[in-house]
């Protein structure tokens, strides 16, 4: 295969694993069989181990001795320090967002709340894809790439981890609300409101995946 081609195939093939990974197709902890996924998908072995060494970079997979390729995992205490990281960062997106934002970046903010709340009324589980849509729009109105790109990396692993525990209807109905408030704090202007808000719906979103992990009775709405 031409050397383009393969690069062209590695890029399709970084977002086909991503995809499987935050679906929770490939289950958090999951070693990459490189010859099952390369039959499976009728490809040569070369772009899928370059896919692999890309989605490894970003911290989605982690490479093991012995073991090679495996989908992120963490243990509470790990996912604890995740949202600490989280919760500094896009607390301050949240902030420059109020701070930045132009009339498209709040349209894309309510569009991305609206196809939320139109997806729950369906009674479909909520995809992790509409939780990406909104933080990505609120982090395109903070114009701070390097705040983005590892917002970015932190948000996907963790969702890489928590597809693996369920998620209340009423947690994931809380997190639509916080979703809905921030979006309106960002479009009035509400700088320190929208971070105070940031901050709230990232500490329900880690008590309850918390909570799922260890079992412990806590508030999960």
């Amino acid at each position: 295969m031409p050397e383009t081609l393969e690069r062209g195939l590695a890029v399709q093939l970084v977002e086909t694993l991503r995809e499987r990974l935050l679906s929770g197709q490939i289950a958090s902890g999951t070693r990459i069989n490189e010859a099952v996924i390369a039959r499976e998908l009728s490809i040569s072995r070369g772009p899928l181990r370059e896919a692999i060494r890309q989605l490894v970079s970003e911290g989605l997979l982690v490479h093991r001795p012995n073991k090679g390729a495996v989908a992120f995992e963490a243990q509470p205490d790990e996912v604890e320090a995740l949202f600490e990281l989280r919760s500094a960062l896009e607390t301050a997106a949240a902030r420059l967002a109020a701070a930045r934002r132009d009339r498209k970046n709040i349209v894309a903010l309510r569009r991305a709340c609206e196809r939320s709340r139109k997806l729950l009324a369906t009674g479909r589980e909520f995809a992790h894809r509409m939780d990406l849509d909104f933080h990505r729009a609120l982090l395109d109105a903070a114009r701070s790439p390097r705040i983005t790109e590892q917002v970015w990396r932190v948000h996907q692993q963790i969702i890489v981890v928590r597809s693996r525990h369920d998620v209340a209807a009423s947690h994931t109905d809380a997190s639509l609300t916080d979703h809905d408030q921030i979006a309106e704090a960002i479009a009035e202007g509400q700088v320190e409101r929208a971070g105070e808000l940031m901050e709230l719906h990232l500490d329900r979103v880690r008590l309850q995946m918390i909570t799922s992990m260890t079992g412990n009775d806590a508030p999960r709405d």
